[in-house]
């Protein structure tokens, strides 16, 4: 499905916060998102997600943090990224948000951003490129 791209162990190219995504088959149709970002003299932040079929049938997810939040999203439209783009929009505390996935132009991995919903559109605040670990990087 949609979801088989990001299938594997992925490292950002950031300085600024190492971050690992590891994207796993978890049951019968769905995939477990292990992502922990390494943050300079704060120590680590984590995300566990489970992203499949909601009761709906559309690709949905459900998130916790190691900070204590939760929250859920489903799929959105991202055509205005990339035509292979894969997002999400969630319902947040602070408004709507939107994260996005699409392929690098080199076709070496991906690249992910999240962004907010405002009057005049989205507004980004988070980009992060993406490469696929090597096993001894793992």
């Amino acid at each position: 499905g949609p979801l088989a791209p990001l299938l594997g162990a992925w490292r950002s190219s950031s300085d600024a916060a190492l971050c690992v995504r590891t994207f796993r088959p978890f049951g019968k149709g769905w995939v477990e998102l292990d992502a922990r970002w390494e943050m300079e003299g704060r120590g680590e932040y984590r995300e566990i997600a489970l992203l499949g079929a909601m009761e709906d049938a559309t690709l949905g997810f459900y998130s916790f943090t190691s900070d204590g939040k939760r929250s859920q999203g489903r799929r959105s439209d991202a055509a205005d990224i990339h035509p292979q783009a894969l997002a999400f929009e969630a319902t947040m505390p602070a408004g709507v948000a939107r994260m996005i996935y699409w392929p690098k132009e080199d076709g070496d991995g991906f690249h992910f951003a999240v962004e907010s919903q405002t009057k005049k559109g989205w507004n980004r605040f988070l980009q992060q490129d993406y490469r696929p670990m090597t096993p001894s990087e793992a």
